[in-house]
């Protein structure tokens, strides 16, 4: 390169870097331009060629210039390729603009007929003439307006299109005088290649005239190692130089490549030949670039030969860099260089020794080896990478206007010693079936085939294109379900393979080929895609999924799928190359995904990676975890079972005419070159109205060129027959081109078209086929020759033009060769010259794969935070480690921006792969995705992170709706606002679509546009508004922007619905609602809503619909007559009265009750009121339950309602929750539901707060007295003394001794778990024993768990020490009438004392009863509070009627309303005692996290994780309780906590007891859960345990041999078995009867946490508490504020009511009403009325309601036959007496009454049985179904009945206890008939 040389004045400056100054000015300049936007049609380039002075141009001047536009996109068929377009506008403008000056109208048609040709040729086809005429007039009308002041035409000219962005004065050619010009060389040339090659060889001898002009030696010859060799031949012939010719060229070879300044090597040069061969020196100075690039290339490929042994060089690709560098940085770089240089001269012996240990003959002859893109296009950043030499025998070609490089087909590998294939019969039977018609596997499946069916190795097979990779998937399968083949039976249940698909199409081939060959082995093969959903059945009954990349990563991601990731067993990623591609992230973040779950769960997940040839498959291999000894396979191109000639042509032509002509040619004569050798030929190009014109072009051309017989084939036998088969078709192109023997195929075709067009190119009667690319990945139809036509594909993803991907090339070239029939195939690809390297270089896996992971690393690291399986920096960087990523920043740091120094200082690149984290975790803390904290490194997971994880939106997106998200907008700021989103930032605006835009935006777009349709986010507003309007498109690129603007349209709509209902926003969510169901429709919320329907009401009758404003409750009210006359169509009105039925609709009614002052409890009854029709209504609906505060604006509560088919056809459905009332009071609350799918469809309830009487709201506590703690010597009584083994009571105990050990006074003591209430009662018991010995105590208990518990407590230590009697009552044990008369002590459920004591009058010992404990008072509001209830109403009856004094103590948790507790059971103000709940022996500390997820299964699965992080944190060695709801939950919640442990590598870190002492305790365990999770010192704990197992579990916990111990809500009752931290996880419960998951009582929750704390070891206890998230504040307020307690007597008087007149307590009505007197019912009723359905508490309103409430029950009772009235009197019937006395429901004796006769069979006995309401409540399991299926089949043989429905086997089955009471009284009851 020549540069100035330095004058002498230089040195007295300071140095001057004239690069970096001239980059500096450029950035300057650049900074100071506006920033030109693609968008704008102001700022286009075609414009301001076009138009003169076009910033300037007036609007009249635009209008005309943009129809101009359009006219031309309608020439071109409105499917144009932009840079085409340009041309073309611009030649049409040009051709015309000349012609036009001072033209008359007349002449037009003239200048028309003179250019038709040179249009023909410019489009293609023939051109219409009206269209034509348009455009020139367009023309005319340009020019006219743009005429220059002097009256001359602006007419444009042939400008240079970067003209526009060179700066002035750029291209000015500078001349140095000659003497100051030398050529030097840089070091980092790269930098002036290009101004190099343009440096014109300006020397002063130019300017001296022609005769003094110097020619080069070499005129216009290469200067090359040859020409040096011819060079150095002359000066030694002519005796200059005394050396050798060779020597002599290798001599000046090192002084050529020497580092030494111009002038130096000059002189050298000079003293080596001579001053006589000047000319000479001054050609090797000015060529001294070629030739020191034909050296290297020469050592280049010697050394390249030398190492051809080593398959993959590691050499890192440096990016070209222009660097600034401070001094230190410089010093430091030159270190590298020399350590560098030093390394190279070690290994590569330097370029130096390389020239002085080799022959010049050989350098020449290796310069003369092509290297790969030394011919094409010079060398340019070659050297970057090792590219190896094509292969031998490949030509090049050199054409008018084009190249040819032909790659011959590589010779198949001949097989090696002791090679065979794999033959079928091998296999085992049930594989054979899989493999129908093969006889052998081909040699790649042979060699693999050990490997694959044989072990479980994950394996990576790198293979040519059409190297039977299906059949290496079908192995590894095979291999999978040969594990699951037990005892001649497949087990489907137990796994899932997966198949991932690059594309869709490809998925659907898959999908199809698998299930055929599976088909004999029972195998479902489903599609899970975009265009393929499943439903969760159908996800359960498949085995094998194919999917897309993208699909599988959207369902991995949410952890409500995590049960059906967990059955995965194989995972098999098709086309791994792609990590290369844009979609690579998504495949990295899968294996990431899949290998840390491996990990976790120590589970085997088996990958395949199936891959075409790349150069840096070892890395790959590591990324896959494949072992490269076993599992890694690589096969070149000579392994392709039919081997591939290659041709790469690429077009050089300019001239865009001679360009279109030029492919058209190429294309034609490659395609006849194939027919004439009897083949045939496949033309891919890259849109549908390209296969028409491409077609039509060959058919044109063989036409001109007499070919047409080539292509015709009328001789094929079925020529005729098929000839009809085409004609029937209804597509005009297929049927015209079938004559020629040519066929087209492309998507936009009819299926059958398709089909037809495959089966006869198959069949051989059609010889050319033009096809799109989706044919090569749908269909394998293969052909000889395959030619891809052009490489420009339109991409919307990428807003506009792209070259065809790697990919595609290698699908379509997969079609050339049909194994069958040819030796060879031949792939042909057409393409431009630039980018014939860029080809070559893919084509023959010269191109090391990178990773595009940091693109997207926020979005994978979102979404691994809201899957749980990232909760700290640390765990993100292990998750990062499993990337592709982080392989190839260790092998190529440069090429991911990481320094030399970085690489120095961080080997590992640990600091480097934190850095990423953390700066990831910042921008998405900043977006609110996550909370970072930055401290301890803890990432946790918000609300708006996991929706845009679960709709895959992406984290820029989600920035852009932070920023424009309001709580206010109006619907064209929605489309606005989404239209900003980033899934759509590369959708570009172009010229040509500008008037199509326009005239959508008026057509079809109802909603106002902002920017307008000339502006980008107009354009994707428009597109958005179109897709739910139906509209159709003509432009090409619109329809593809369409389509993929509305494939992402559903989820960013439903993604801003989710987020403005989690602000809580009523009227955005209401909007964004409509608008998800508006998209998922296609139907404006403004069009009718039986639109809908649109597949069976016709569209003439909707529009007359919409014009007559008849909307759904006008219809509803109109009869079927009316509305036909009303659209004037009689039979349209039982049409659209029959699809008002159809409509989703449901009734809303709701009771409101106060549960304080600020909480309000609805249950809400929701009515279906429609037809269910599953052809609109599926399985199920989704309805929203929202209860609004429309004043505020605000959404109280939100749920899911899911209703299905049976639901519909049943009973009304009741949901309950609670929500929120603020002071001062609003007007009122609107409930609302609302279809998540169908457009209005929704129903208003509303709440009105007018006349809402709210209880008040003092909730008063005993204040705990510092008193000094009482001794048990108090006692007085030194037999009482020696019960206790303390020496204190504490303080509760000490404040309430005296009341309860020195008084006969009633007693409620209200104070948090564990703070002794037991003792407090054994006190009045004791006081009882001292003062009235005669007399017993009855122990109320609510649980049977809590009776055995003091059972077993008091038999130790209290009855045997004091030599009292003592029973238990439950419905395992009923003691004879000797034991209850002798018992001290009766311990009894409530149930039982109830039974008991109805029959008061005739047993004397339940008047015998001095003192009643009741346990747990608070459950008073529970399922079994009003038998509580009464038996407390009716021991205070009998008190009173006896007057005997029974003394009641009633134990309870802190109480809001103690005050009306103690009302009612008699208690004075000094034995009251309610302290807050936080007073504790041991103070608690509670944390509350709340987990999002709708389903019940995933939810519990997401907090396993965080159970064992609270276990870590909160306890790691002390005692851990872990309650949960079900027998399954406590298995699977402790598998998750061992595998927790084993991968923190502690596996056993909860175990405290030596190997033998397990070892014998474990051979005593009989359930095989509990003697798993033992051995990692977890205990189970559930009613489902053997009494054996329970109690050493229990005994193992208590004793700490275990440290964590997971059970059931029923051990917080029944067991006392504190812990120093208790995890609640998840507060919801299966319920039977309501069959759906609800809420635990807030009592147990209570209790559970109550049993955090250890009275004598901890100082303080922990609870955490694990809560569904919209719960949580629920659980924050009631937590700490004492609930109130409502009595539940209302929902069970009749059975209370008719037990009472059976024992003749209750004879008339006023009895009755005295009777509800004494229920703690009527305290609350005077307190909260409104809970209870009253108004106020006015005594006549009181009055009147219970006299309603007495009424309605008696006739009730009276209608089931239980009793009899007789004017005010009442008396128990037979059925009455029944129901009393076997303890039944009133519902159950009158069922049993009407059923049962004398002659009842065994078999309808059973049936009614069933029927009982008590079995109401028996729920069907999960997985109960099969079971009871087989059970009936052995109760069918015994009883000799048919199938019976399952909700009566069930019970017929479960029948226990129950049964006896039943039978027993159907007996009675059968013999008293």
């Amino acid at each position: 390169m020549l540069l100035e040389l330095p004058r002498l004045t230089n040195s007295l400056r300071d140095p001057f870097d004239v690069d970096q100054a001239y980059l500096h000015r450029k950035t300057i300049l650049q900074n100071l331009k506006p920033p030109s936007s693609a968008n704008s049609v102001q700022e286009s380039q075609l414009a301001r060629k076009i138009v003169y002075r076009w910033d300037d141009a007036s609007n009249e001047v635009r209008q005309v210039y943009k129809q101009f536009i359009g006219a031309v996109v309608e020439l071109m068929g409105g499917e144009v390729v932009s840079e085409e377009f340009q041309e073309v506008a611009l030649s049409v403008y040009k051709l015309f603009c000349t012609q036009l000056e001072d033209v008359e109208d007349d002449q037009v048609d003239k200048i028309i007929a003179e250019k038709k040709l040179d249009l023909q040729k410019l489009f293609g086809y023939e051109v219409p003439l009206l269209k034509l005429q348009r455009v020139l007039s367009l023309v005319k009308r340009l020019l006219e307006l743009q005429k220059k002041d002097d009256g001359t035409v602006y007419i444009p000219e042939g400008q240079d299109e970067s003209a526009d962005d060179m700066e002035f004065g750029a291209d000015l050619v500078f001349r140095a005088p000659t003497r100051f010009l030398v050529d030097v060389v840089l070091e980092d040339s790269d930098l002036f290649i290009e101004e190099a090659t343009e440096i014109p060889n300006h020397g002063a001898w130019y300017e001296l005239g022609d005769s003094a002009t110097y020619i080069p030696s070499a005129s216009g010859g290469n200067f090359d190692l040859e020409w040096l060799r011819d060079a150095c031949d002359k000066i030694v012939s002519e005796s200059i130089s005394q050396l050798p010719r060779d020597e002599l060229a290798m001599a000046i070879c090192r002084v050529l490549d020497s580092e030494k300044p111009g002038d130096e090597i000059a002189g050298d040069l000079l003293d080596l030949v001579g001053d006589s061969a000047f000319e000479i020196v001054q050609d090797l100075i000015m060529h001294r670039k070629e030739l020191l690039d034909a050296i290297h290339h020469g050592l280049f490929v010697l050394k390249s030969d030398k190492n051809a042994s080593n398959a993959q060089s590691r050499m890192p690709s440096y990016g070209t860099q222009v660097t600034v560098q401070t001094e230190s940085e410089r010093q430091f770089d030159k270190l590298r260089r020399k350590e560098e240089k030093k390394h190279r001269r070690g290994t590569d012996h330097g370029v130096e020794n390389d020239l002085s240990a080799m022959t010049f003959s050989s350098l020449v002859q290796a310069s003369g080896k092509k290297g790969l893109f030394d011919d094409i296009i010079g060398r340019g950043d070659a050297h970057e990478l090792p590219v190896t030499a094509l292969p031998q025998g490949t030509i090049k070609k050199h054409y008018k206007g084009y190249e040819e490089v032909f790659i011959p087909p590589k010779p198949t590998a001949p097989m090696k010693p002791g090679e065979k294939l794999i033959e079928i019969k091998e296999l085992d039977d049930f594989a054979q079936a899989a493999f129908h018609g093969y006889k052998t596997l081909n040699r790649i499946q042979s060699r693999i085939f050990q490997t694959t069916y044989n072990t479980n190795e994950n394996i990576l097979v790198c293979a040519p294109t059409g190297a039977g990779k299906t059949n290496i998937a079908m192995i590894a399968i095979l291999h999978e379900i040969k594990h699951h083949f037990r005892d001649g039976y497949l087990h489907k249940d137990e796994f899932k393979i997966v198949y991932v698909a690059p594309m869709k199409a490809l998925a659907a081939e898959v999908t199809s080929t698998f299930s055929h060959r599976l088909s004999p082995l029972n195998i479902i093969v489903r599609e899970l895609t975009g265009d393929m959903q499943l439903t969760k059945n159908e996800l359960e009954e498949t085995q094998m999924i194919v999917t897309t990349p993208e699909k599988w990563d959207v369902i991995t991601r949410k952890s409500s799928d995590m049960s059906l990731s967990l059955l995965v067993k194989l995972l098999i990623i098709d086309e791994v190359h792609l990590l290369n591609d844009d979609r690579g992230p998504v495949i990295e973040a899968l294996v990431a995904r899949t290998l840390r779950q491996v990990e976790s769960t120590q589970s085997m997940i088996r990958i395949v990676g199936l891959s075409a040839t790349l150069p840096n498959y070892l890395e790959v291999a590591q990324f896959l975890r494949v072992n490269t000894e076993t599992g890694l396979f690589f096969f070149d191109s000579s392994y392709r079972p039919v081997p591939l000639a290659q041709q790469y042509i690429g077009i050089s032509e300019h001239n865009f005419l001679a360009r279109v002509e030029l492919l058209n040619e190429i294309c034609y004569n490659k395609v006849v070159d194939s027919l004439k050798q009897g083949h045939q030929a496949m033309v891919f190009v890259h849109s549908r109205k390209d296969t028409r014109k491409t077609a039509e072009k060959l058919v044109e051309l063989a036409r001109k060129y007499e070919d047409l017989e080539l292509f015709r084939n009328y001789s094929h036998p079925q020529f005729e027959l098929k000839k009809r088969e085409v004609l029937k078709s209804r597509n005009k192109e297929v049927v015209d081109l079938f004559e020629n023997g040519i066929g087209i195929h492309h998507a936009g075709m009819l299926r059958a078209d398709r089909g037809l067009t495959e089966r006869l190119f198959s069949e051989g009667l059609l010889k050319v086929l033009v096809c799109t690319a989706t044919l090569a990945w749908g269909v394998n139809l293969p052909a000889h020759t395959v030619v891809i036509k052009g490489t420009q594909i339109y991409d919307p993803k990428a807003g506009g033009w792209r070259d065809l991907g790697m990919l595609d090339v290698m699908q379509i070239f997969g079609r050339a060769g049909r194994p069958q029939f040819d030796k060879s195939g031949e792939g042909i690809i057409i393409t431009m010259h630039d980018k014939l390297a860029y080809y070559l270089r893919l084509l023959t896996s010269q191109l090391p794969i990178e990773s595009q992971f940091i693109k997207s690393l926020k979005d994978n690291l979102n979404a691994e935070v809201a899957l749980g399986t990232v909760t700290n920096v640390k765990e993100a960087c292990a998750w990062l480690g499993y990337t592709y990523l982080f392989i190839r920043m260790k092998m190529n740091p440069l090429a991911y921006g990481i320094g030399w120094e970085e690489v120095i200082a961080d080997p590992t690149l640990s600091m480097k792969q934190r850095a990423l984290v953390a700066d990831a975790a910042r921008a998405l803390d900043k977006a609110k995705m996550m909370r970072f904290d930055e401290k301890s490194g803890n990432i946790y997971c918000t609300e708006l992170g996991r929706i845009a994880s679960h709709f895959y939106i992406q984290y820029s997106s989600v920035e852009t709706y932070n920023e424009l998200l309001r709580q206010h907008m109006n619907e064209s700021e929605i489309i606005d606002m989404v239209a900003h989103s980033s899934e759509f930032e590369n959708i570009v605006l172009r010229d040509e679509e500008q008037n199509e835009l326009e005239m959508l935006a008026r057509t079809s777009c109802p909603l106002e546009i902002k920017g307008g349709p000339s502006n980008k986010h107009g354009k994707v507003s428009i597109l958005i508004q179109l897709y739910i309007s139906r509209g159709s498109i003509d432009s090409f690129s619109l329809v593809s922007d369409g389509a993929y603007i509305s494939a992402s349209l559903a989820r960013i709509m439903r993604a801003l619905f989710e987020i403005c209902l989690r602000r809580g926003w009523s009227e955005m969510s209401s909007l964004m609602l409509d608008y998800c169901k508006a998209v998922d429709r296609q139907i404006w919320p403004h069009q009718h809503p039986l639109r809908q329907f649109d597949k069976d009401i016709s569209a003439e009758v909707l529009r007359k619909l919409e014009e007559k404003g008849a909307d759904l409750d006008r219809l509803q009210e109109m009869q079927e007559k009316d509305i036909g006359a009303l659209i004037r169509y009689a039979p349209g009105g039982r049409l659209v009265k029959q699809h008002l039925g159809y409509f989703p609709s449901v009734l809303l009614s709701a009771t409101v009750s106060p549960i304080t002052r600020t909480v309000l409890k609805v249950d809400l009854i929701i009515t279906p009121d429609f037809v269910w029709k599953d052809r609109f209504h599926g399985t199920a609906l989704r309805w929203w339950i929202l209860v609004e505060d429309s004043d505020n604006d605000h959404i109280y509560h939100s749920e899911l309602f899911t209703l299905t088919k049976r639901m519909a056809k049943a009973e009304p459905y009741k949901l309950s929750f609670t929500v929120p009332i603020f002071e001062p009071h609003p007007p009122q609350y609107y409930i609302r539901a609302v279809s998540d799918s169908w457009l209005h469809a929704e129903a208003f309830y509303t709440i009105s707060f007018h006349n809402l009487a709210l209880p008040e709201g003092r909730t008063s506590h005993t204040e705990l007295l510092d008193l000094k703690p009482l001794p048990v010597t108090a006692l007085g009584n030194e037999t009482y003394e020696a019960l206790y083994n303390f020496t204190h009571f504490n303080p509760i105990q000490t404040q309430a001794f005296h009341v309860l050990y020195h008084s006969n006074k009633n007693v409620l003591l209200g104070a948090p778990t564990g703070s002794g209430k037991t003792i407090s009662a054994e006190l009045a018991m004791l006081h009882l024993f001292n003062t009235q010995p005669d007399m017993k105590v009855i122990y109320i208990a609510p649980l049977k768990a809590i009776v055995r518990e003091r059972m077993n407590d008091w038999r130790k230590h209290l009855v045997t020490r004091l030599g009292k009697q003592m029973v238990e009552m439950t419905g395992d044990y009923t003691p004879d009438m000797m034991a209850l008369l002798s018992a001290d002590i009766i311990i009894s459920t409530p149930e039982k004392w109830d039974g008991i004591s109805r029959n008061w009058h005739s047993r004397n010992y339940v008047k015998k009863v001095g003192l009643m404990i009741l346990d747990e008072i608070h459950l008073l509001g529970a399922d079994r509070g009003p038998i509580l209830e009464v038996i407390v109403s009716r021991m205070r009856y009998i008190s009173s009627q006896t007057e005997r004094e029974v003394r009641f103590v009633g134990l309870s948790t802190a109480l809001a309303n103690a005050h009306n507790l103690a009302d009612w059971l008699g208690v004075e103000e000094n034995g009251l005692f309610n302290f807050k709940p936080s007073v504790r022996p041991v103070p608690l500390e509670v944390h509350i996290q709340g987990y999002p997820g709708k389903f019940y299964c995933p939810r519990m699965n997401s907090m396993n994780k965080p159970t064992y992080a609270a276990i870590c944190t909160h306890s790691p060695t002390k005692p851990v309780l872990i309650f949960v709801s079900s027998r399954r939950q406590t298995r699977l919640t402790a598998l998750d906590l061992i595998q927790f442990a084993a991968s923190d590598e502690h596996p056993r870190q909860f175990l405290a007891m030596p190997e033998e002492s397990l070892q014998m305790i474990l051979s005593q365990v009989t359930d095989q859960n509990l003697r798993h999770t033992l051995q990692f010192g977890i205990g189970l704990h559930h009613a489902g345990l053997n009494d054996k197992d329970r109690s050493l579990v229990e005994e193992l916990f208590a004793n700490n041999k275990i440290q964590v111990l997971v059970c059931t809500s029923t051990l917080a009752w029944g067991v006392n078995l504190p812990a120093h931290l208790v995890v609640i996880k998840g507060t919801e419960y299966y319920d039977g009867k309501a069959k759906r998951y609800v809420d635990f009582p807030i009592t147990d929750i209570l209790q559970m946490m109550g049993r955090a704390g250890r009275p004598q070891y901890d100082q303080h206890g922990k609870a955490v508490i694990l809560v569904h998230e919209p719960k949580k504040s629920f659980y924050k307020k009631f937590l700490y504020e004492p609930f109130p307690v409502e009595s539940s007597l209302r929902e069970q008087l009749h059975d209370h009511i008719n037990a009472e007149i059976v024992a003749g307590t209750i004879c008339h009505k006023e009895d009755a009403m005295h009777y509800l007197t004494w229920t703690y019912l009527f305290r609350r009723l005077m307190v909260n009325p409104a809970y209870y359905g009253l108004d106020d508490v006015e005594p006549g309103n009181v009055s009147s309601y219970l006299s309603s409430l007495v009424q309605s029950t008696f006739e009730d009772l009276e209608d089931s036959g239980c009793i009899k009235i007789n004017e005010d009197n009442v008396e128990p019937m037979m059925l009455g007496s029944i129901a009393s006395q076997y303890y039944l429901r009133y519902t159950t004796v009158s069922m049993f009454g009407s059923n049962i006769g004398p002659d009842t069979s065994l078999e309808v006995f059973l049936h009614i049985l069933s029927g009982a309401s008590e079995y109401d409540e028996l729920p069907v399991r999960h997985n109960e179904v099969t079971y009871l299926c087989s059970q009936h089949e052995t109760c069918d043989c015994a009883f000799g009945f048919g199938k019976t429905l399952l909700h009566i086997i069930q019970p017929i089955i479960t029948i226990k206890c129950n049964s006896l009471g039943l039978i027993g009284c159907a007996k009675l009851f059968s013999s008293k008939r």
